[in-house]
């Protein structure tokens, strides 16, 4: 779907993430981020990663070709970001990324979690590596928990040996395979799978490969309607009093949607953000009038899941902490499901009526 020349299931997009960042950089290495990236990705780079001995730096998504570039170091062995940011609805310039990277002699690594293969392909605008959490859209039912790593085949590791050094020499815990000249273009997957795969036993079991493979067949109507779904109910949302804002980068008024027209012209994802009039407490009231939708921690599920992060993935914050990271006092997550976009925005009217 991807366009890849192999790919590799892991037991979480958590997962998958690390294996794609592990199978390049070693403790002294460094790696460079958008800072619009999964909150748990975050914490993955900045502070776990960092005890292992690899550091990293965030830029901006919307950063320039020469902004990336100056944020590299001589230890620098990848670039990394998501086409559509979870939970800010960034959408990254793969094709900037993609550049500096290269000028760089550097991979570029791509979550496309939100957007799906359907939605986008990455690896056509110049990424190196894709990753996915397969829990989200792709088994659609939050049904197993899972992850893909994907090698576009395209990037030249040999060119750039002495940046990858295990990937151009004798492996010696794999009876001193090298991986460029006996694998070639799937070199970078190969040597995911023999030395990280075996040693860390990421494998998923066969039963949720089997689930994963049953929703895949699904995964064009499913996120088509998402993405339906989620348009109808930003444009009515932008209209209600109770709103202060919508980010959806559908929406013609985000700052995002030209880059939204570029990469993702067919859809985007179902997941929505807005922030409610009156701040906290009225998002919070919000959430607990609505009927059809239901709390999770979770997105992209066949069922309308929404979340209020101020009282509940970061209520640690205050609201001055909670601005300064991005998220609003009174910001909802809102993951659109596949029921009828009507359903969805009558859940909403009665919700908004009940808080009045």
């Amino acid at each position: 779907m991807e366009g890849g020349v192999g790919a590799i299931l892991t037991t979480s997009g958590q997962m998958a993430t690390l294996l794609s960042v592990l199978n390049l950089c070693s403790a002294g290495d460094h790696l460079v981020s958008s800072a619009a990236i999964y909150g748990g990705t975050v914490n993955l780079l900045s502070f776990t990663l960092k005890r292992f001995g690899i550091d990293a730096t965030f830029v901006s998504p919307r950063a320039t070709v020469e902004e990336i570039r100056a944020a590299v170091q001589p230890n620098t062995k990848l670039v990394f970001g998501e086409t559509v940011a979870n939970p800010a609805l960034a959408v990254l310039d793969i094709e900037a990324f993609a550049t500096a990277a290269h000028a760089e002699g550097l991979p570029l690594i791509i979550d496309n979690t939100f957007p799906t293969p359907v939605f986008c392909r990455p690896i056509e605008w110049g990424a190196d590596i894709v990753v996915h959490s397969t829990t989200k859209y792709m088994d659609g039912h939050a049904t197993f928990v899972g992850g893909v790593v994907i090698d576009s085949g395209n990037f030249d590791w040999a060119a750039h040996g002495d940046k990858f050094p295990d990937l151009v020499q004798p492996d010696e815990s794999y009876h001193g395979v090298v991986y460029t000249r006996d694998f070639g273009k799937a070199a970078y997957i190969t040597k995911a799978r023999c030395q990280l795969v075996r040693d860390l036993g990421v494998c998923p079991p066969a039963v949720h490969a089997f689930a994963l493979n049953q929703s895949l067949e699904s995964l064009p109507l499913r996120v088509r309607r998402h993405a339906d779904n989620a348009q109808r109910v930003a444009e009515w949302l932008e209209q209600r009093p109770e709103i202060e804002s919508v980010n959806y980068p559908g929406l013609a008024s985000s700052p995002d949607h030209d880059l939204a027209q570029k990469y993702l012209p067919e859809g985007i994802c179902g997941v929505i953000s807005f922030v409610m009039a009156g701040g906290r407490d009225q998002a919070a009231k919000l959430l607990d009038s609505l009927k059809l939708a239901s709390i999770e921690v979770h997105v992209a599920d066949s069922r309308t899941c929404v979340l209020h992060p101020a009282s509940s993935t970061h209520r640690q914050l205050t609201d001055e902490q909670l601005v300064a990271c991005g998220v609003e006092p009174g910001m909802v997550r809102f993951s659109c499901g596949l029921e009828d976009a009507e359903d969805i925005i009558a859940d909403l009217e009665q919700a908004f009526a009940a808080i009045a």
